[in-house]
């Protein structure tokens, strides 16, 4: 493979990636193994979700390398828990120095949580109903080159699970951070044509049951 592919980068080793999971060996992990990967688990989701908010205005790796706090902090993203966060624990989690301490991101996480319980009453899981916003293939860009990934900041289903879900009282879900989301937790598939790891991500795609 030609070394100049616009957002490929090969390593020592000849692995092809996406440029922006190279360099730090903790996001590597995580564009190989994780990303773009397809996701039914509502407290993976549920903390995705959660960590995107966070991550605006950041760089996603700071969010990574802070990951295992906010697991600690969050209690590990525990829905039922998390709904049950007190003004008393609100004040305990900006003192934490290990994750990022923004008030109104702490508060919109907590009302999240109190939230997903009408959503799961509604439609079984939060799996099911984000799912539910899959994009149809053939609304996908025919060759996911660098230049084609880069007109796309959100799209159209993005557009309207942000717009949903905001409409049901959630905090922190712009459509920006929902598509972030949705290539996190493998409702799309965006690793480059050239990346290695995107026809992994795609079978694991089609094996995958779609929730609901």
């Amino acid at each position: 493979m030609s070394q100049d592919v616009a957002g490929i980068d090969i390593d020592d080793r000849g692995v092809a990636r996406c440029w922006w999971g190279t360099g730090d060996p903790l996001y590597r992990q995580y564009h190989d193994l994780e990303w773009g990967r397809p996701v039914a688990d509502d407290q993976r989701l549920f903390e995705n979700l959660c960590l995107e908010g966070f991550q605006a205005g950041l760089s996603w790796v700071t969010i990574l390398r802070k990951r295992e706090n906010f697991r600690a902090a969050f209690d590990n993203f525990d829905l039922a828990r998390v709904a049950r966060f007190d003004s008393k624990r609100i004040e305990q989690l900006m003192a934490d120095t290990g994750i990022v301490r923004n008030r109104a991101k702490i508060v919109a996480t907590i009302n999240n949580a109190r939230r997903y319980s009408a959503l799961r009453d509604e439609f079984g899981s939060l799996a099911a109903y984000a799912w539910r916003f899959e994009p149809a293939a053939d609304s996908r860009p025919g060759v996911l080159d660098h230049a084609a990934l880069m007109q796309i900041s959100a799209s159209p289903e993005a557009v309207a699970l942000s717009k949903d879900l905001r409409r049901r009282g959630w905090g922190f879900v712009g459509p920006t951070t929902v598509y972030a989301f949705m290539q996190a937790m493998g409702l799309v598939n965006d690793h480059l044509e050239a990346c290695d790891f995107r026809a992994q991500a795609e079978l694991e795609r089609a094996a995958f049951r779609r929730p609901g």
